[in-house]
């Protein structure tokens, strides 16, 4: 199957049944004029209608996926074992772990889905009850070891209604509104944080309703997404190979060679998550350390940066998707993005006040909006075998910012403790400087991408 690229890739003479020979430049011409609706591939322009669901859907289910993490989970820890707030950390990581043991098989399973409501609704259907469920169990958890599992089971349904959300966009979405709608839901799932601490701040004293108020939400909008949105027939769906225990595990990885574009921007998407987790992993205690103050006091100067750098975050990802759509662009921004959270961290590392701290940390968050949004539009427009396997390579993806988030808190612990003074003061520097490096490599790796400009 070849990639996609930017350009149509059916024969012009397909797209246009002109009379006697046309060069492709003068081809390229006349689409532009004629305003085509279609991007060559067989997909047409999706209405403002699917794109406003879409976001709905994605916001919803960021809602009930980012409050527990946010305050949730925290508080009923501090219910259930008020002297032991390091079971967090263990709840946390069982979750993400389980998330990504089950996210490529859940990828595969929707691919193979043949229902006369398609492929990607049924998950979106049961992720989302599956999550609800979940979600009500941690809310009357009578102990750790339930609300672990509640965890671990909201996990796996949400990160599926997720995955299947972005799969739908490979499924459906032109090339040419992949970065605004990419954008768009950058957008969403960015505000979605921020409603959900107001849901915890609101709620906290009452449990169950901590848990199943973001889960309505995400029941209500994915609901809306499901029933208003045509997804076709899959029942027709054959198979060359039956989906065996070896298919499976063997599915979990790729050939890079044979589809090297998409390796590409695995690798330089990794490099990014991973600089950008090294910067992001002690910045309290950097904070800290950067202005004479001990880590306690610190905590509503990091939520001021944050709302500081939520507007960067937000602003860049809209901004650079739609203009991303409109110049038929994406490793210019997203070059772009490594370099600007480069540039920020470098600034934050040798920061000796306050608005410093605030402009570095500005431009590291426009360069995560930037990335995150174009880098999303330029997966969609590599991606391989997407009429069988799109499910498995969109959960394949997760990898590559899930393993820098497991990874990456180590490699930073080791940097300071290598870094660290006579006067056992840590290198905050260096930590800086090795993220900045990071998020520049994971740029300049996705311009090795050939089939997107």
């Amino acid at each position: 199957m070849s990639e996609p690229n930017t350009h149509n890739s059916l024969p012009l003479s397909t797209a246009f049944p002109l009379a006697g020979a046309v060069s492709e430049v003068e081809a390229e011409e006349l689409t532009a004029a004629l305003g085509s609706d279609n991007d060559g591939r067989g997909l047409p322009r999706v209405s403002g209608r699917w794109i406003l669901l879409l976001v709905l859907a994605v916001f919803g289910a960021y809602i009930a996926f980012v409050t527990p993490i946010a305050i949730s989970l925290a508080i009923r820890v501090k219910d259930l074992a008020p002297d032991n707030e390091e079971y967090l950390g263990f709840i946390l990581g069982a979750g993400s772990v389980a998330a990504l043991i089950f996210g490529p098989l859940g990828g595969q399973l929707s691919d193979r889905t043949r229902t006369r409501w398609g492929r990607r609704r049924p998950w979106l259907i049961g992720g989302t009850l599956l999550g609800l469920v979940a979600l009500a169990t941690m809310g009357t958890a009578p102990s750790i070891l339930v609300l672990g599992i509640g965890w671990i089971i909201a996990q796996i349904g949400f990160s599926q209604v997720l995955n299947n959300l972005t799969t739908i966009q490979a499924d459906q979405l032109p090339e040419f509104q992949r970065g605004k709608v990419a954008g768009l839901t950058g957008f969403a799932s960015m505000a979605a944080p921020v409603f959900g601490a107001i849901i915890g701040g609101t709620l906290a004293s009452q449990s169950l309703l901590l848990f199943l108020i973001p889960g309505a939400v995400a029941l209500v909008l994915v609901l809306l997404f499901v029933i208003l949105v045509h997804e076709d027939d899959s029942r027709h769906n054959t198979f060359d190979q039956p989906l065996t225990v070896k298919t499976v595990v063997s599915k979990y990885l790729f050939n890079p060679r044979r589809h090297p574009d998409f390796s590409w921007n695995w690798l330089g998407r990794f490099l990014f998550y991973f600089g950008l987790t090294l910067n992001t992993t002690y910045t309290a205690f950097f904070f800290a350390s950067r202005l004479g103050l001990p880590v306690t006091e610190v905590g509503g100067i990091v939520a001021i940066v944050g709302l500081v750098g939520i507007v960067g975050t937000m602003g860049g990802a809209l901004a650079s998707g739609f203009v991303s759509d409109k110049l038929q662009r994406r490793k210019p921004f997203v070059l772009a993005g490594g370099a600007l959270f480069a540039l920020g961290a470098v600034i934050m590392a040798f920061a000796p006040d306050m608005p410093f701290l605030i402009a570095g940390s500005f431009l590291t968050n426009l360069g995560i909006g930037i990335f995150s949004a174009v880098d999303q539009a330029l997966l969609l427009d590599v991606l391989p075998e997407r009429e069988t396997d799109a499910g498995r390579f969109v959960s394949i993806t997760q990898f590559a910012t899930t393993i820098p988030q497991a990874l990456a808190p180590i490699v930073a612990s080791l940097i300071l403790a290598l870094g660290t003074s006579a006067a056992m003061e840590k290198n905050y520097p260096l930590l800086y400087i090795a993220g900045a490096v990071f998020t520049i490599l994971g740029g300049l790796v996705i311009l090795r991408v050939k089939a997107v400009r």
